[in-house]
């Protein structure tokens, strides 16, 4: 792979991997802040003999999205929190397809229509109710422009393995960012997909691609087989990353941009005596509960740090099965925290739990 770095936006080496992934495909429609996204497929898609198309509505790009799945193509599509509510439909007739595809979600605060600044109000949405009906997707969740780029390139690779859709769940503040970024080498080879609807030609029998079953035993088993998929992928693909976890007796859990933040608050920690550790979730689905279990040797509290009013801690809470105390710092509504407030934080905790 080429060392060379390029200084990129997030939105845009994002962009720029997807096209390097195989990705030929691009339907969306433009929403602060992800619109660099569409401008930049915009640009792209043509010079790479692909196809970018502004669609009429955030619901009738997840449906372009669907079709071309279906046909064996790699396709993405982007937007930003209200946008992607619109997506549910969509992605749950995906699912209910057994259909790769990549989403993204440069979040925004809300309810409704919010602000425009960044969020991660969308967490519970991402991993818990992306649409209707028993399904999941891949989260993933980059904290660096770098990331932004691996993990989309990574997204395909995983949504076709596992034949379900992956999102990338962004913020406002890493799309925006500019940072210095590695690009992925080009893809060599696609994947085979012998269930795609690519014309028959007379070797084979049709294939279909539906999410309609109307025997209620047929729909069941369905998915209970997709669920014995999601166990194997809850077993190989949590990732996360820790940084002076090996002692820590106060561990921050944060995701995306606000682990930045987290990561600089337990450098000063240290600092003061505290024994802090930074665990950082790099999916958010699956849930990396090996990497929790990794840190109770020493942990006597956990503090979830998040941009919203408290969601991932449900998921910090779960992991940790009560052995030891899980509290939540958070902003909302498009604010920033800063290191002095998460640093605050900290200070309490440790009255509370540490030594």
């Amino acid at each position: 792979m080429s060392q060379e770095k390029v200084l990129m936006k997030g939105n845009e080496a994002m962009a720029e991997a997807a096209i390097r992934a195989g990705c030929r495909f691009f339907f969306g429609y433009p929403i602060t802040p992800q619109t660099e996204v569409a401008a930049y497929m915009a640009r792209r898609m043509p010079k790479e003999g692909g196809t970018y198309l502004q669609a009429e509505s955030e619901i009738a790009a997840i449906n372009m999205v669907y079709g071309a799945s279906s046909a064996g193509a790699r396709v993405m599509t982007s937007s930003s929190s209200p946008g992607v509510s619109l997506k549910g439909e969509g992605v749950s007739y995906m699912a209910g397809a057994d259909l790769p595809g990549v989403i993204v979600n440069v979040q925004r605060g809300g309810p409704g229509l919010g602000g425009i600044q960044p969020s991660q109000s969308d967490y519970w949405q991402a991993t818990r109710a992306m649409g209707h009906g028993d399904f999941q997707v891949l989260v993933f969740a980059p904290s660096t422009v770098q990331e932004m780029a691996d993990l989309a390139y990574l997204a395909f690779e995983k949504a076709d393995e596992y034949r379900m859709p992956a999102m990338i769940l962004s913020d406002g503040m890493l799309g925006q960012m500019m940072e210095p970024v590695v690009l992925p080498e080009r893809v060599e080879q696609l994947p085979e997909k012998p269930w795609a609807t690519t014309g028959h030609k007379g070797e084979r029998k049709h294939n279909i691609v539906d999410s309609l079953y109307l025997t209620a035993d047929e729909l069941e088993r369905l998915n209970i087989e997709r669920f014995e998929r999601y166990e194997t992928v809850k077993a190989r693909e949590q990732r996360a990353e820790t940084f002076m976890c090996e002692d820590a007796e106060i561990v921050l859990v944060s995701f995306g941009a606000t682990a930045r933040i987290a990561h600089s608050a337990v450098v000063r920690a240290r600092a003061e005596g505290i024994k802090a550790g930074l665990l950082r979730p790099i999916t958010l689905w699956p849930f990396p509960v090996d990497a929790i279990e990794g840190c109770m040797g020493c942990a006597k509290a956990f503090l979830s740090v998040e941009m919203n009013m408290g969601q991932m801690v449900d998921d910090v809470r779960l992991a940790v099965n009560g052995r030891v105390p899980v509290e939540f710092f958070g902003r909302t509504g498009g604010i920033i925290p800063t290191p002095d407030e998460v640093l605050d934080a900290i200070r309490k905790l440790a009255g509370k739990g540490g030594e």
